[in-house]
């Protein structure tokens, strides 16, 4: 490493600036002067999104900082965006774009109709309302996003957050099927709401193939509803469908609460 503290400063920050946030923190440890280069302003924007300036503008709360290191960081921790309806980070080792889409932005049947969805808050959320279902026979999510949203060259996987209420019921009783669907490309799985008498309750070929669902360091529930390869330059635009449905067992059920959908990298 000795050969790069004899580089000029500008050299080091071009190399550096090609780099991941990663490999940048580790070159900083090196010796003070890389320290000093790798904090610049010049590297750090070239990690940053490159269009982290219309994000921070759609931020609930104004943010301040002092630098371009400091505003990676503090983006590596989430904002609300778009009026509290969304919430944005960015990955720590990569600096890849992740979001959080409330359900309040996402379309339920039915979800006006009081008979069948409750909009409440709840403490353990980020956003102000979560949809908590009543009662219905057929059980429908969906999202329309776009891919302009997302970091270029990267793998993303699609979550489903979730709840199960302690007065659920019927949603074991039939597999429900998500999709992720981009052009003439469709990634569909089986999955299994309400997973809490465990797999062992489970017939054989439901543990093969249904998805369950997992436990999120937030302490909410999900489901990986899918991926989605986003190759093509950030200035490029499409638009694809995320879904989460059950409309072929005809039965009620009740007791989902939904918190959003999440699009982060994939590794």
């Amino acid at each position: 490493m000795d050969v790069f503290n004899e580089l000029p400063e500008d050299c080091i920050s071009s190399i550096l600036s090609l780099t991941s946030p990663k490999d940048t923190i580790s070159f900083s440890l090196v010796s003070s002067f890389l320290r000093f280069v790798a904090a610049s302003d010049f590297v750090w924007q070239t990690l940053l999104p490159s269009d982290y300036n219309k994000i921070i503008d759609k931020s609930v709360i104004p943010l301040s900082y002092s630098s371009k290191k400091e505003l990676f960081i503090r983006l590596c921790n989430s904002i609300l965006i778009d009026g509290g309806n969304k919430s944005f980070a960015i990955e720590k080792s990569s600096g890849k774009k992740s979001y959080i889409i409330s359900a309040e932005e996402l379309s339920l049947l039915y979800g006006e109709e009081p008979d069948h969805w409750t909009w409440k808050s709840v403490p353990e959320s980020r956003f102000s309302k979560v949809a908590e279902l009543k009662v219905i026979c057929k059980l429908v999510v969906k999202a329309k996003l776009r891919t302009s949203m997302l970091s270029a060259n990267t793998n993303y996987g699609i979550y489903f957050i979730m709840k199960i209420s302690d007065r659920a019921f019927g949603l074991s009783s039939v597999p429900v099927e998500t999709s992720v669907e981009i052009g003439n490309r469709k990634d569909v799985h089986t999955a299994t709401l309400d997973h809490r008498n465990g797999e062992k309750d489970l017939p054989d070929e439901k543990q093969r193939y249904e998805r369950v669902p997992y436990k999120r360091e937030d302490g909410w529930m999900e489901i990986e509803l899918g991926e989605l390869f986003n190759g093509g330059d950030e200035d490029e635009d499409e638009e694809f469908t995320v879904s989460l449905k059950e409309v072929k067992g005809f039965h009620v059920k009740g007791g989902l609460v939904i918190e959003g959908i999440e699009v982060r990298p994939k590794h």
